[in-house]
């Protein structure tokens, strides 16, 4: 079944019983703005939605194709996290290991004792890089990672949490960079362990050879925008946000860019950003949850590991505030996990990563449900997206 948008280009199936999620999907671009976009949806390993419509440029003249790829800013994050869960199983390292067992640099500044859980659960305390960044210092690896290494803690490690939103990722790359025997990058290990082997369409520095024309332009926003839609987010948040000194701008401001949608230009999707630009088809990042709402196993992701990223997240003694974010928030393994006020899921076995505009990806591994998410026009919320919502909602409406 292809759902039917009158004018607007919507392509893609549906299974029989899944059908409300092609309406929901055809109401976005009717009453919720939507300008372009992608859903696709596991269940129990088989493919059961896979939609894409609407236009991939700014004008509204090209469509959104079927191999159109996306950034989905920090949904990144879990396709990070797959990569660390996967060196996890190779025996690369243990999650409660020190980090500094393997990048001794980092134990600079009281830092020795932070565990690998502690850092992938935003609980370090280096939510900020040292100063803003060129996708030139970003290339820069061995110099961006002794910078990182020196950051002094924000809080004491481990005992409260705060979005790590783009930090995060260099700190899992260099891990990895550390302890693979082949020294690959996060995004070099991810393509070669985990994407290729398994046909999945997703990148973390994207080759040269893929052309401009199939990597939809983000509708992003700038200053009066943001104001005009203030009302969508956390008045705390929003304040620190207009705060040039607050540890909230630095963390989530960090580039050397005018607006979110140049992490999508050409200079800035060559080089790594784990925490933050990946690129690629909605549908790959799907059946990416969807394996590992089975078993995890296509993916490399042994058993135990598997157990770990279902396990409920640990609050850190601090509370569950977010020092970032500003709202409370559940953390685990590189994932966001289910609670009060961010409910996703069927349960607390539910992991997944959502992103800035309106971007989210999850497992849910009661359900075996692997859900992703992906538009080009920015929505205001941290998380919750109208869009998203209602898709994922009616997902759910669908299960017997």
């Amino acid at each position: 079944m292809t759902p039917d948008a009158g004018d607007i280009p919507i392509r893609g199936t549906v299974a029989p019983e899944f059908e409300a999620v092609g309406d929901v999907f055809v109401e976005n671009f009717a009453e919720r703005g939507e300008r372009g976009g992608a859903c696709a949806v596991y269940h129990r390993g088989e493919k059961v939605v896979d939609l894409w419509g609407g236009y991939r440029d700014r004008e509204r003249t090209e469509p959104w194709e079927e191999d159109t790829m996306v950034l989905v800013f920090s949904t990144t994050k879990g396709m990070a996290a797959m990569a660390v869960a996967h060196a996890r199983s190779a025996g690369l390292f243990d999650y409660d290991d020190r980090v500094a067992r393997y990048w001794p640099a980092f134990g600079a500044h009281g830092k020795s004792g932070v565990t690998i859980r502690e850092l992938l659960a935003h609980q370090a305390g280096l939510p900020a890089p040292a100063h803003e960044l060129s996708a030139a210092d970003v290339a820069a690896t061995e110099e961006l990672a002794d910078s990182l290494a020196e950051l002094e803690p924000e809080w004491t490690p481990g005992h409260r949490h705060g979005y790590h939103a783009f930090t995060l990722g260099w700190y899992e790359s260099e891990l990895i960079r550390r302890t693979d025997p082949m020294g690959r990058t996060l995004g070099e290990y991810f393509e070669a362990e985990i994407a290729d082997p398994n046909e999945i369409e997703f990148h973390i520095g994207v080759p040269t050879g893929i052309p401009d024309e199939r990597i939809a332009e983000i509708d992003s926003f700038g200053p009066l925008k943001l104001l005009f839609e203030a009302r969508e987010l956390p008045w705390q948040f929003y304040r620190a946000l207009l705060n040039p000194r607050s540890l909230t701008r630095r963390s989530l401001d960090c580039f050397d860019t005018d607006s979110p949608a140049e992490l999508a230009s050409p200079e800035y999707r060559r080089v790594e950003i784990p925490g933050g630009n990946g690129i690629g088809c909605v549908r790959d990042i799907a059946k990416a949850y969807g394996k590992l709402a089975t078993s995890g196993s296509g993916l490399g992701i042994d058993h135990s590991t598997r157990e770990e990223l279902t396990a409920p997240a640990t609050e850190p003694p601090g509370g569950s505030r977010d020092e970032i974010l500003k709202l409370d928030a559940a953390y685990s393994l590189g994932y966001s996990k289910p609670l009060p006020g961010f409910q996703f899921g069927s349960g607390p076995t539910a992991f997944g990563a959502p992103g800035a505009g309106g971007s989210f990806a999850f497992a849910d591994p009661e359900m075996e449900i692997g859900f992703a998410y992906a538009p080009n026009r920015m929505g205001f919320r941290l998380r919750d997206d109208p869009r998203e919502r209602a898709l994922r909602e009616a997902v759910y409406d669908c299960l017997p």
